[in-house]
């Protein structure tokens, strides 16, 4: 439901498949059965507004107060049978510039609370597949926040997608000998590589300390496989997010040989153009010696004869060269 300092969306699920949009004043916490599950969406307002949902619902003052805290530094915290997880999603506003949108998770019992301020595809796309006949009642809290932090980690998978498409454009443009911003487009794609591995590699506690077995030690097995789960995706995340750093290495290696190759091609000519203009040297220097010789005696007829034996040099030596593909 929309309010000035935000939006909240409220349903409660059960194992049924049925889906009921509740208001907050029904969303009691006491009264859930084990068979139903309650979810608490809210999208951006402030923190007076965040915590006033909170206080309603009867949740302990640490609680509120973490998850009111706008940092965007990943952090895990149990607190009496509940815990809170902050993780942040990476988004691309174009030209890979990757940023974080914040959610907070707060997970009890049969109930799961989710923070943001900006929107976020996954939820959007989560509410609308779930608006009926939803099989989320089935789930624990804790299946579903580790199903949600597995979404999370979907949108860095995403962001080195587009990374990886724009590393093939550009290195389409390399061997295209399009150079004139390569340099430019391989310094962001560094900036973004560097942007992704900070922003992934800060969740690794958080990631580490679910999959341990002590993390919900009173779970059922089902749920700690599934943060396990969740745990070796973020692993082949920060394998993906790694190996995109890698790819700007070898697309840089790429236009260094690119670029050296252009030069050596650039080096033949001038060497073929010197030899050339070398030989027509040796042939003017000896036709400028200082001694008397019929030939001199023939006027412009032996001029026009010694500069067409100089063109017919410079072409057949112009010809040589092509014919072995030096040109």
């Amino acid at each position: 439901m929309p309010d000035d300092a935000g939006t909240r969306d409220i349903r409660l699920f059960d194992s049924n498949g049925k889906v009921e949009a509740i208001d907050l004043d029904a969303a009691n916490l006491d009264n859930l059965q084990e068979h139903q599950l309650l979810w608490i969406d809210l999208e951006g307002g402030g923190d007076p507004s965040t915590a006033q949902v909170l206080r309603t619902l009867g949740l302990h003052e640490d609680i509120v107060g973490a998850f009111c805290d706008r940092s965007a530094m990943p952090e895990l915290r149990v607190n009496n049978g509940t815990f809170f997880v902050r993780v942040v999603a990476v988004r691309n506003d174009g030209d890979l510039a990757f940023n974080g949108s914040v959610l907070a998770i707060l997970t009890g019992h049969n109930f799961v609370i989710t923070a943001h301020q900006e929107p976020m595809d996954f939820i959007t796309q989560l509410r609308e597949r779930e608006s009926d006949d939803s099989g989320l009642g089935m789930l624990s809290a804790d299946s579903f926040t580790a199903s949600l932090l597995d979404w999370h980690l979907n949108t860095y998978f995403e962001a080195v997608a587009d990374f990886e498409s724009a590393d093939e454009r550009l290195e389409t443009d390399i061997l295209d000998d399009r150079h004139g911003e390569c340099l430019h487009s391989l310094r962001g794609l560094r900036k973004a590589a560097s942007r992704l591995r900070r922003m992934l590699s800060a969740h690794r506690g958080v990631f580490s300390a679910i999959a341990r077995p002590d993390f919900r030690p009173g779970a059922e097995g089902e749920v700690n496989r599934h943060f396990q789960t969740v745990d070796t995706h973020f692993q082949r995340a920060m394998e993906a997010v790694e190996n995109a750093r890698e790819v700007v290495i070898g697309s840089f290696e790429l236009f260094s040989n690119q670029t050296a190759l252009r030069t050596n091609a650039i080096m033949r000519v001038l060497t073929i153009l010197t030899a050339v203009m070398g030989g027509l040297a040796v042939v003017a220097g000896v036709l400028g010696m200082n001694f008397q010789a019929p030939f001199f005696d023939t006027g412009l007829a032996g001029f026009l004869i010694a500069v067409g034996a100089m063109l017919g040099m410079a072409l057949v030596g112009l010809w040589w060269a092509w014919r072995r593909k030096w040109l």
